[in-house]
């Protein structure tokens, strides 16, 4: 038991090292594929729905999922399961036959990018900083969850070794082979990722001794444990995850809204060969998805038999890895930790990039010269942004690291602007009369009133309110933009044509717009 608990056995440590390797070869391979600004941001617009739908899962999917989804099932229950099951799957469905078709035949880069041709240059602005921050922040997150959370506590590994071997493999890929090289190498991290955490599941079930088994004796643990197999909690439950907030907060805003209009998740789409790759990448990533609780969620709850008593859920996998894997098996299961972590990490990476680049360093130097910026010039300074960004996440990850419940802190965070987000989103892909105005006092108004809700106390029955929060952003964004564009002018004819749903869709007018727009 000492190898076990203390080190890798030699087996492990060759898994690693091949696995390791061969990620980096691979991503880097794909370099030679990068000529111009559309083969780095885009990959050539060459992505079959396979690699689109695996790539989406993976990226989505990381070791704080592991990690995170798991600790909150240890401490609230299999509620948690709804972010995929109820906050995913539909969510996906809907983005794949009605955001996904427009933003591929508009040919935009990013969801800025979107906004900002349908309103106007403010709004576009705004809505890349705010998502450029989250990023970054999330960047230095998933570094921290990888090399304190997961390695320091299975191995003792030290944190910032760990963090900065990180940086530089997940950096170097990704400076050279842009989304080529994070989609194809996530295609691989999927498989692995898959494996390990299955292997996971059947030998927690299997100490356990089954689902049954495990439910009598977490039952019987006492009433503080009555709740942590209901899938819908009650609405006035001290719990983050109550009924009404899963449902209407998750399954109408949140969940959304992020898998619509979250640059990590659309930007795979925007790089498919063909509107049909497009949409049935995001199908078959809503197909994958269902999988997930039961590889993330469901061991979190063993583990209240297995490691009771833990001072935090997030340890909760982490002591099981350290428990049940035997040598071998434990390697597998830390390359699909890191598989997770690296997918996550390089496709942060790559998107927090391409908004920078194009949305927010892109506009700031047309106004700065009075000219548009070389192809040439794009594509050194997405590079650039790649490098600073991998180098800055790997600084801050032990600042941002120390949120007490990393779950509820990233949907927190989202909370905050997501609603918003697809409130101007969504009026401005169905409703010509929505304008710019209304817009930027939607999504400036609408995270305003975000903070003020979530600085309230006592103003929801949860004691983590991001659902709720989430939800009355979403109406609150809604009715501001209605309100403002209706007391504005109406954007002009030429300026909205190709930028409006029906449209984009049947007009051929508005597709040779686009394509003048785009040079395609």
């Amino acid at each position: 038991m000492d190898q076990v608990t203390t080190g890798l056995h030699p087996i492990d440590l060759i898994t690693i090292t091949t696995y390791m390797v061969g990620v980096f070869i691979l991503g880097t391979f794909y370099g030679k594929y990068v000529n111009n600004s559309k083969d780095f941001f885009l990959a050539s617009r060459t992505l079959p729905f396979w690699a689109i739908g695996m790539s989406i899962v993976v990226s989505d999917i990381g070791a704080m999922d592991f990690v995170a989804v798991a600790g909150s099932a240890y401490t609230h229950g299999i509620a948690v399961a709804n972010f995929d099951w109820i906050g995913s799957m539909p969510a996906m469905v809907f983005a794949a036959f009605l955001f996904i078709p427009y933003f591929w035949r508009s040919g935009v880069y990013s969801v800025p990018e979107f906004l900002g041709r349908r309103y106007n240059t403010a709004v576009q602005m705004l809505h890349a900083f705010i998502w450029g921050v989250f990023l970054l922040t999330m960047l230095a997150l998933m570094l921290w969850v990888t090399g304190n959370n997961i390695l320091n506590t299975i191995l003792g590994w030290n944190t910032q070794t760990v963090i900065w071997m990180t940086v530089f493999v997940c950096g170097v890929y990704t400076f050279s082979g842009g989304l080529s090289a994070v989609v194809m190498t996530d295609v691989v991290q999927l498989i692995v990722m898959f494996v390990g955490g299955l292997a996971l599941l059947f030998l927690s079930m299997w100490e356990v001794g089954g689902w049954f088994e495990m439910k009598q004796k977490i039952l019987a643990l006492g009433p503080e444990y009555q709740e942590h197999f209901r899938i819908l909690l009650p609405h006035d439950t001290p719990k983050p995850y109550p009924w009404t907030g899963i449902v209407f907060g998750l399954g109408f805003v949140l969940a959304v809204a992020y898998m619509s209009g979250n640059q990590v998740i659309v930007q795979r789409t925007f790089g498919a060969r063909s509107e049909w790759d497009a949409k049935g990448g995001m199908l078959f990533g809503g197909f994958l998805k269902s999988f997930i609780p039961l590889m993330v969620a469901i061991p979190g709850l063993c583990a209240i038999l297995i490691v009771p008593g833990l001072e935090t859920g997030d340890l909760a996998v982490p002591n099981m890895i350290k428990i049940l894997m035997p040598p071998g098996l434990r390697g597998l299961m830390f390359i699909a930790l890191f598989a997770a972590l690296m997918s996550s990490v390089d496709s942060t990476l790559n998107s927090a990039t391409t908004i920078w680049t194009t949305d927010l360093y892109g506009k700031v130097l047309g106004w700065i010269t009075g000219k548009p910026i070389s192809d040439r010039h794009i594509l050194v300074m997405g590079r650039l942004f790649t490098a600073v960004f991998i180098i800055t996440g790997g600084i801050l990850a032990p600042v941002v690291g120390k949120a007490e419940s990393l779950y509820v802190f990233i949907q927190s965070a989202l909370s905050m602007f997501q609603g918003p987000t697809l409130a101007i989103l969504l009026l401005g892909v169905i409703w010509r009369r929505a304008t710019g105005w209304g817009a930027f006092a939607g999504l400036s108004l609408g995270v305003v009133f975000t903070t003020v809700l979530n600085n309230v106390e006592n103003l929801f029955p949860s004691d983590d309110p991001f659902l709720f929060v989430a939800w009355w952003s979403f109406v609150f964004s809604c009715i501001v933009t209605i309100v403002i564009s209706l007391l504005t002018q109406p954007e002009p004819e030429e300026k909205i044509r190709g930028l409006v749903w029906g449209q984009v869709m049947q007009d051929e007018t508005a597709q040779h717009v686009l394509r003048e727009r785009t040079g395609s």
